[in-house]
């Protein structure tokens, strides 16, 4: 089992975006020094729900800064930059961190972000097969051309080449933020892991794990491939004597900034959304996932990877908004709750 944190540096009201930013990096220091797999990291445009505009920028300063721990982004939202970009910028953190990096990617939502950076809306809607391919062939071919209904460019060479670069010679990790039967197709079909949202129980993720199995199958993946591939799932953590006392610190602040940060998001289009109940969804959140005492959250980790096969997770530390007890909680994961996996 591999267990990592989820850092969205999450605005919480009253806060500044510095005091967010600063949290998130020591937070994944602290992870290291923890003994944690990775650190993951959110991207989110002009809202205080997370507000690091480039996880892939976040992740080369935290493989400056780490000398172990493995760094991924979740997610780069792929409608809203150039797939040889992202590309490029990924296939550069892989050579230098030795093989750290793992790149995430989402399609994000209908959010005015497609405005501001040219994408418009059918970048959403149904750009993001083309935009995942083309990510996929820069990252293992040695020269791509495209011709498709958004990327059309001429033959060029890939530099820097990953494949060439490292051994082993498979090239940087990607996984997929799946939240859709479609979207689990499209990662199935291209053998890619899946990373599945903290919204979702362990019987919601257990199903789509097998309907991802079933669709890698049907596109002819090898039964080795499909056994090992890897999926993430997202949650909560939150470390505390009680399962009260932990709950008790995440309901203090989490519906706060759910509400402040939810209701910032903007649809390009001006469609309706409906947002959860702040209160009710932090609720959920820590009925779904580790909060409470060290060995009731170990034991949830177990029964999840039991339930669904997933043995990867990358869980949100960061719930109280508080650097010192965002730190605490994650010593504390990695101290406590680690050996009782083991």
């Amino acid at each position: 089992m591999q267990v990592g944190v989820f850092v969205l540096a999450a605005q919480f009201p009253g806060q500044g975006a510095d005091e967010a930013l600063r949290r998130a990096v020591c937070t994944a220091e602290e992870a290291e020094r923890a003994g944690l797999d990775a650190v993951w990291l959110a991207e989110h445009h002009f809202v205080p729900y997370g507000v690091c505009p480039s996880a892939v920028t976040l992740a080369a300063l935290l493989l400056g800064r780490t000398r172990r721990i493995g760094v991924g982004t979740a997610v780069s939202v792929l409608p809203t930059t150039h797939p040889v970009v992202l590309g490029e910028q990924t296939a550069l953190l892989h050579v230098l961190s030795g093989g750290r990096f793992t790149l995430g990617v989402g399609r994000g939502g209908p959010w005015v972000d497609l405005e501001v950076f040219n994408a418009g809306l059918a970048a959403y809607e149904r750009g993001f097969p083309e935009s995942l391919d083309l990510l996929l062939r820069w990252l293992r071919e040695p020269r791509v051309a495209a011709d498709g209904e958004r990327f059309s460019f001429r033959e060029v060479p890939v530099v820097p080449r990953p494949r060439e670069l490292l051994e082993p010679a498979e090239g940087p990790p990607v996984v997929v933020a799946c939240t859709s039967r479609a979207s689990v197709r499209l990662a199935a079909e291209r053998g890619l892991p899946m990373l599945l949202g903290m919204h979702c129980g362990d019987e919601e993720k257990a199903g789509m794990v097998a309907f991802w199995r079933d669709c890698a199958r049907e596109a002819g993946r090898h039964p080795e491939e499909i056994a090992a591939a890897g999926h993430v799932s997202a949650g909560v953590a939150q470390i505390g004597d009680s399962r009260d006392h932990a709950a008790e610190a995440l309901l203090k602040a989490m519906p706060g900034w759910l509400r402040q940060g939810l209701e910032a998001h903007v649809t390009v289009d001006g469609r309706e959304r409906r947002m959860r109940d702040p209160r009710a969804y932090t609720e959920l959140l820590c009925a779904l996932h580790p909060v409470g005492p060290p060995r009731l959250c170990a034991d949830r980790l177990a029964a999840t990877a039991e339930r669904t096969g997933i043995s990867r997770f990358a869980l949100l530390v960061e719930g109280s908004g508080d650097l010192a007890a965002t730190e605490e909680n994650v010593r504390r994961l990695g101290a406590e709750v680690l050996p009782l996996l083991t």
